[in-house]
């Protein structure tokens, strides 16, 4: 089922959409047990369940036997992520070819990060410079691919362009181009979606945007993401880290309960839903999950 009628079936529902972001495994074992994460997730009723690139495309032909499958294995919707990076045309509609051939439904179309160890993107130089430009590739093919295109967004700017404005400018090329729905960067202040949805419905963006939440579990790890994505750590959490950077139970207790709360406030405030970038953990976004469906914040508004 594409993304775009599982969001529209939950809205007339009135209920949330929870989603699960998953990178591949580097051995078989982290297959097995990515496998077990996503059954483990079955019963909370999950919309879909993504598998990223790594970075630089460098896990390219993993991603694709992975959501292949997930589609093929479970009974949970796939995603497939889909970069620029490394790749050339001819490449990228190889990989569309065998998505759409497995009977893969959804694709999140991505620029993607560097390769590891380079500072800045370089394009193929028979590939794509923007995800905007890989999201136009792939509608100027209707005929031959009939994906449900995802975007991301970034409510706090993307981390080379912090130019709120200019950002917004880029994100609607996207949604022009055929973006379908829109995912965000994590985020830990809620303020910053809500104004960023409010910025975005009035430059004409009209498409769902799930927003993007990381429950970390580990602080040297959520600082070293925020590092590379930008997302700012409100004060009064950043103090709460400190403390609890030598606990591994205490991190881990502490990312729970703030990411519950986040996450109860934006769906009693309206958000369609929420995407969880799990690394590959999915005991804590269980934990989450399971406490939003006894406590269905959605209702209270």
């Amino acid at each position: 089922m594409k993304v775009t009628d599982i969001l529209r079936f939950a809205r007339e529902r009135g209920e949330p959409v929870f989603s699960f972001e998953f990178f591949p495994p580097k051995t078989d074992d982290g297959v097995r047990q990515l496998f077990e994460a996503v059954e483990a997730l079955r019963p909370l009723g999950p919309a879909f369940v993504s598998v990223t690139y790594g970075a630089g495309g460098s896990t390219r032909a993993r991603t694709l036997e992975l959501v292949i499958r997930l589609k093929r294995e479970t009974e949970v919707e796939a995603v497939a992520h889909v970069t620029c990076v490394g790749s050339s045309r001819q490449e990228i509609a190889q990989v569309l070819d065998e998505l759409q051939a497995a009977g893969v439904q959804n694709v999140l179309a991505l620029r993607g990060d560097p390769p590891r160890g380079e500072n800045a993107f370089e394009p193929h130089p028979e590939g794509f410079r923007h995800a905007s430009e890989l999201i136009a590739f792939i509608r100027g093919e209707r005929e031959r691919w009939r994906f449900c295109l995802g975007a991301a967004a970034y409510p706090e700017g993307h981390v080379e362009s912090r130019n709120l404005a200019q950002d917004l400018v880029h994100l609607r090329t996207k949604v022009e181009a055929g973006a379908d729905f829109l995912v965000t960067q994590l985020f830990f202040h809620n303020a910053h979606y809500f104004r960023f949805v409010e910025r975005a419905r009035a430059a004409g963006i009209a498409v769902p945007i799930l927003p993007g939440i990381m429950p970390f579990t580990n602080v040297d790890q959520i600082e070293r993401f925020t590092a590379m994505c930008g997302a700012q750590i409100p004060a009064a959490l950043r103090a709460a880290m400190e403390v609890r950077r030598a606990d591994a139970d205490g991190s881990l207790q502490l990312g729970v309960a703030y990411a519950s709360l986040q996450c109860a406030d934006l769906l009693r405030r309206g958000a369609p839903g929420v995407h969880f970038y799990t690394l590959n953990r999915s005991p804590a976004t269980r934990a989450i999950v399971a406490a939003l469906r006894s406590m269905e914040p959605w209702r209270d508004g």
